[in-house]
């Protein structure tokens, strides 16, 4: 890499996951589809919520708000990928690549705190039922949101902040299929000892925070659904923390694979394969966790399937 400073950066180059011309349409068959899977996955969830009242519950309405994060999620990163692909050009300017910094980073923050919001809403549910409606009202469940969505929103302002003083080399290739924050900071000539320790400061922060409170929700969710005498009333407890927690270990899980990935590899490119389980597979996954664990929600999509279906 050159040395030599480009304060006045227009664009990046995003190298993608590969540069085979004869693996460039299996690569947008691949991302397109799992892209409209998840759109409409998502959305379907809520159409779902919103249109029965019987779904009007805390948890449902967290839900909601998920699926519409990992559209948002996915939006942030799949329609740059498919106009790369389609078009040869890899190239994204400096705004753009900032903006898609900012954007992955607020809704993989949102990601992280609504999980957490919905193992506490099953923790109340399940531990204090008696109190669950007056605990979990409709003005918490908004402050919850607005609170989730204000720390993502300033923590991913600090970031992008931080990079805006940077300045970059003339080699300003990401061996990667997004613009990832950790990645272009590699690229910068000039010292980012203050951005790392940010970074990782508040990664610990806000990963390690809301984990805690994941793992004791569930801690007393599971020694409480334990005590149950009655089989059919453990099952009934599992029942309805099972979708949450499948999808907190899938969510989890392929962090934990991402980040192993990266230590135990040098090669950037196996680093972003890795990621696309992250990034694309889990806002993908999301839905089916939820209607097939969930009756209430396979019984509402059947139905809005089966009706727009016979409308047509």
């Amino acid at each position: 890499m050159e040395s030599e400073n480009q304060t006045g950066v227009s664009e990046f180059l995003l190298l993608g996951l590969s540069e085979d011309p004869e693996l460039q349409p299996l690569l947008f068959g691949l991302f397109l589809s799992r892209y409209l899977v998840t759109v409409l996955g998502n959305l379907l969830i809520i159409l779902a919520v919103s249109s029965d009242s019987h779904l009007h519950t805390p948890m449902h309405f967290f839900l909601s708000h998920l699926s519409f994060v990992d559209i948002c999620f996915t939006s942030t990163i799949v329609p740059k990928i498919l106009v790369n692909i389609q078009t040869g050009n890899k190239v994204i300017t400096d705004a753009g690549c900032l903006t898609q910094v900012y954007f992955f980073m607020v809704f993989i923050c949102m990601d992280h705190l609504l999980l957490t919001i919905m193992a506490y809403d099953r923790y109340v549910a399940i531990c204090h039922p008696l109190y669950y409606a007056i605990i979990m009202n409709p003005r918490l469940c908004g402050l919850m949101i607005l609170c989730s969505l204000f720390i993502s929103v300033m923590n991913a302002l600090l970031h992008s902040l931080m990079v805006l003083h940077l300045s970059f080399c003339t080699d300003l290739k990401i061996p990667h299929f997004f613009c990832e924050l950790a990645q272009i900071l590699r690229l910068a000539c000039s010292d980012t000892l203050i951005n790392d320790i940010l970074m990782y400061l508040v990664t610990s922060l806000l990963g390690v925070g809301p984990l805690s409170g994941i793992i004791f929700s569930y801690t007393r969710i599971v020694s409480s659904s334990l005590r149950i005498p009655s089989i059919g009333g453990k099952y009934k407890a599992f029942s309805t923390f099972g979708s949450h927690l499948s999808v907190i270990f899938l969510f989890y899980g392929t962090c934990v694979g991402v980040y192993l990935s990266s230590v135990a590899t040098l090669s950037p490119r196996r680093r972003a394969v890795a990621s696309v389980m992250n990034t694309v597979v889990t806002p993908m996954v999301n839905p089916s966790v939820y209607s097939l664990t969930n009756r209430a929600i396979k019984g509402d999509l059947r139905t809005l399937i089966s009706g727009t279906f016979s409308f047509s």
